[in-house]
């Protein structure tokens, strides 16, 4: 039996098997509950709020047993208390027992502990380990530093960020690139490995590039002076 409310303002509160709250509210809701399965779909100024999370977003629905599952859809908006982390994105996948959501369609994650913008196509959180997963044209600020790459892990208690694939740190005027590199946020030392290169400015003097094929190098600069040689070719 399918049962469907409209309303301004529905608001629901309960204690589930998850030793956790959750409340919500929309315009409307169509909902369905059965002893091996709940499911309730929220449209229209969706909103869904447990002690771990609260999400916003045009459509948002509940699923599994004791509303295991939340889905959402379009202009969605969170943020994690305890992290203090601050979310949009398109398409949202979150599991309640676990404690892992997975964002997707122009993601943007704010670490507003640390200063760190994330932007990527997909990131999966857990909030049980604090790292953060991203994939597909992936871009993390932090103060002076931009970092770049195909697909990162983001350490938030260790402030540690690994790059992978086509890696760039940029710093000011100074860049740094390779295949992989390991970031460390708070110190700012870098490891890179693989196709190393990047270029330094000291005391607005321009240093060449230093490169490496393959292999974990730290990054050599040399002065370059006005009468360089350079072997013959």
């Amino acid at each position: 039996m399918k049962k469907t409310l409209s309303f301004a303002l529905f608001l629901f509160a309960a204690a589930f098997l998850f030793c956790e709250e959750i409340t919500f509210s929309a315009d409307t809701m169509s909902g369905r509950a059965g002893s091996k399965e709940d499911s309730t779909k929220l449209s229209g100024n969706a909103r869904v709020v447990t002690e771990t999370i609260e999400i916003t977003a045009d459509s948002i629905e509940l699923s599994g047993k004791e509303f295991r599952y939340v889905g959402a859809s379009g202009n969605i908006k969170g943020s994690y208390k305890e992290s203090n982390l601050e979310f949009e994105c398109s398409e949202l996948q979150y599991d309640r027992e676990s404690k892992v959501v997975i964002l997707s369609g122009d993601v943007q994650l704010i670490d507003k502990d640390n200063e760190v913008t994330a932007g990527a196509q997909m990131i999966e959180y857990n909030s049980n380990t604090d790292i953060a997963v991203l994939q597909i044209e992936v871009s993390l600020k932090q103060k002076k530093n931009v970092c770049t790459s195909a697909y990162a892990i983001y350490r938030k208690k260790e402030q540690m960020l690994e790059l992978n694939g086509s890696a760039k740190v940029v710093q000011d005027d100074d860049s740094f690139a390779a295949q992989s590199i390991t970031f460390n946020m708070d110190t700012e030392e870098i490891t890179m490995d693989g196709n190393v290169h990047g270029s330094v400015t000291d005391d607005g003097t321009k240093k060449p590039e230093s490169q490496a094929e393959g292999g974990k190098k730290e990054l050599e600069t040399k002065e370059q002076g006005e009468n360089d040689e350079r072997p013959n070719e």
